[in-house]
């Protein structure tokens, strides 16, 4: 209960409500970094017709309680309305305060000698509602800069997606909110095999921080967007960079810690938006190939860096047939393994030995296996070769396939 000494201070400090709010806004809240840059309707309107709000909607609760239900309404349409201006939440937390005390101060002024004891109930009531306020304008405020964030990122997504597969038309790309002029680094990214399985929590987490590397590019001169791929899919993504003439250094490891495991990182330049979709058809295929041939992951691959194998994996008329001289070992992922390994390291059997944590000599006895069971005979440049091009088309063609 509100005792009748406290009632009648509010209502002699509700008559200088007005006179508080033209202080606060244009003399008070000056001392707020940011305030003063603020349009001057804001300020003498808005902010001014929200301390008078708030100052009466106290001392009315306290001569008349309960406060409405809903007076804490224009706060949260005020709070929204700073969100989406720009305005930052501490300049608006501060000013909510400075009021606080602004009012402290009237109430101080109105009180009588006798009336200590009422000024002691309206400032614990008053602290009280601060705390709800200020709860009630965060809350709001940062829904409305979550759902702006959402529908931006929901823009960027549409647009790489239409950049990358070329549905953008030369309108589209004039009155596009980010700057397509070029040049654009077109980047595939592939999870390593050896990167944990995640649900899709620890899917979105991993694209969430993926993302956030992108946006932070050293040397990007004005935007990277990621379109994500199927949960599950050989790519973590294909993205696009702006201003980006040449791949930074220390790209791909920047990459893989923003995604929280070792990524492949396959680059292309297009000069312009017409040629991105072209460029990301290739890097979408070289990181196919890095992966399938076994390229180390945490660095960028080019085209330039397997144009053999490039090459060797494209379709054609006799792809199936070459595929299929691995699969009497497809039973058989030692063997398979063994075969990536010893091409990779360009078949030394030591290495190929070491890679594996085996002895030489059984990698001597799996590849004579390999060549009996299958016919390739990787003692021959033409063996080799047709080993090399088995695997990858092996590898790749059931991605491919599947777009």
């Amino acid at each position: 209960m509100v005792s009748e000494a406290a009632r009648a201070l509010a209502v002699r400090c509700e008559g200088r409500a007005n006179s508080l709010a033209r202080k606060l806004s244009r003399e008070v809240f000056d001392s707020v970094p940011g305030y003063a840059q603020l349009p001057a309707e804001v300020k003498d309107l808005e902010i001014a017709a929200t301390v008078r709000h708030g100052v009466r909607l106290f001392l009315r609760g306290v001569v008349h309680p309960p406060a409405a239900a809903d007076g804490y309404g224009l706060f949260r349409e005020r709070a929204a309305r700073r969100a989406e201006e720009g305005v930052p939440l501490h300049l608006l937390l501060r000013s909510y305060a400075l009021g606080v005390h602004g009012l402290w101060q009237v109430i101080r002024e109105e009180a009588r000698p006798q009336e200590s004891g009422a000024v002691a109930e309206l400032v614990d009531l008053l602290l009280r509602a601060q705390t709800e306020v200020v709860g009630v304008v965060t809350e709001r405020y940062l829904e409305e800069r979550e759902a702006l964030a959402a529908e931006r990122a929901s823009d960027g997504t549409r647009l790489v997606h239409r950049l990358l597969d070329g549905g953008l038309g030369p309108e589209d790309v004039r009155h596009a909110d980010v700057d397509l002029a070029g040049p654009l680094l077109v980047l595939a990214l592939g999870a390593d095999h050896s990167a944990p399985a995640d649900g899709p929590v620890g899917h979105r987490r991993r694209l969430r921080g993926l993302r956030t590397a992108l946006g932070r590019v050293p040397g990007a001169g004005g935007f990277a967007l990621l379109a994500e791929e199927p949960e599950g899919g050989d790519l973590a993504g294909r993205a696009v960079v702006s201003g980006c003439a040449d791949v930074p250094p220390g790209l791909a490891a920047h990459l893989s810690e923003g995604y929280g495991a070792t990524l492949y990182v396959a680059a292309a330049h297009a000069r312009d938006p017409a040629g991105v979709p072209e460029a990301a058809r290739t890097v979408v295929e070289v990181v196919r190939i890095a992966r399938a041939g076994g390229l180390p992951a945490g660095r960028v691959h080019r085209l330039e860096d397997v144009l053999l194998e490039f090459h060797l994996s494209r379709p054609g008329p006799g792809s199936d047939s070459i595929a299929g001289l691995l699969d009497p070992v497809g039973h058989r992922p030692e063997l398979l393994a063994t075969l990536r390994s010893h091409l990779e390291l360009r078949l030394d059997r030591r290495a190929t030995a070491a890679a594996l944590g085996v002895h030489p000599n059984t990698v001597d006895k799996r590849l004579a296996r390999l060549t009996a069971l299958t016919g390739l005979d990787l003692s021959s440049p033409r063996g080799t070769a047709l080993a090399l091009a088995a695997q990858l088309l092996r590898e790749t063609r059931r991605p491919a396939e599947g777009g």
